[in-house]
């Protein structure tokens, strides 16, 4: 449990540097703060992030709750019709290949099949 919520927070403290690294890396201290605070979320002394998800993350994924299975809920069901979609037009795409090969290999297929005329194989004996 302790390293899934040092997980959750520190993947949190990842989207959010994504956003801070453009703006703020001009402050004095900036990255040592940085490294200070991840330590301080991995310190088994602190419990950084064990305070931060009790204090923050846990009470507001409990609010946002059944939004976020709402969330899940319409995400599988886009997931699915997207699959379902894309699935119908490569198979689409795939015959249509396929037709359009066969079609600019017929002169040729029909060329190897005249060879083969029923006159060619009456004449090969019966063993």
């Amino acid at each position: 449990v302790r390293w899934m919520m040092y997980w959750i927070v520190f993947a949190l403290f990842m989207a959010t540097e994504t956003v801070t690294d453009i703006f703020l890396p001009w402050l004095p201290f900036y990255y040592e703060v940085k490294m200070a605070f991840v330590v301080w979320l991995l310190s088994p002394y602190t419990r950084g992030a064990s305070l931060l998800y009790r204090k923050f993350v846990h009470p507001t994924l409990s609010r946002k709750e059944k939004e976020i299975d709402a969330c899940i809920v319409q995400a599988r069901e886009r997931g699915y019709e997207a699959v379902v979609h894309f699935g119908k037009r490569g198979l689409n795409i795939a015959a249509t290949a396929a037709v359009q090969a066969a079609a600019k290999s017929q002169g040729a297929l029909a060329g190897r099949l005249r060879s083969f005329s029923m006159q060619d194989l009456r004449s090969v004996p019966d063993e």
